[in-house]
């Protein structure tokens, strides 16, 4: 077993429950780890035996442009696609953060933290 990092994905996007934030939209940041058997991989040396991270960064940037009221429900999509997509990821961990999120003080951020793994 294995472990693929994504981190820091920045995207400008219009989630949130207030009318203003899904008109102005906001900053957020995502971050992704999935497991999988990289094994096979570090020995073919070839992209289709592993977890493609450019295939994880589009699922991300796609379901982010898709606007929720909440960030669970961007995390629920992100996951759902990442195994309906992909059979090496047996375990996956996602981050979504609104950074400087409008809850009446000085917080830098928001972060909602979803993990599954695969079903037999």
């Amino acid at each position: 077993m294995g472990t693929i990092k994504v981190e820091n994905i920045r995207v400008f996007a219009y989630h949130g429950c207030l009318k203003e934030e899904t008109k102005i939209g906001s900053d957020y940041r995502v971050d992704l780890e999935v497991k999988a058997n990289l094994q096979a991989s570090a020995v073919s040396d070839k992209l289709t035996d592993t977890v493609d991270y450019v295939f994880l960064n589009r699922i991300i940037k796609e379901e982010m442009n898709t606007p929720s009221h909440l960030l669970e429900t961007v995390c629920r999509r992100i996951l759902d696609r990442i195994f309906n997509e992909d059979d090496l990821v047996k375990k996956a961990t996602v981050c979504v953060s609104k950074l400087n999120p409008p809850i009446g003080g000085d917080v830098e951020r928001v972060t909602i933290k979803m993990s599954d793994k695969r079903k037999k």
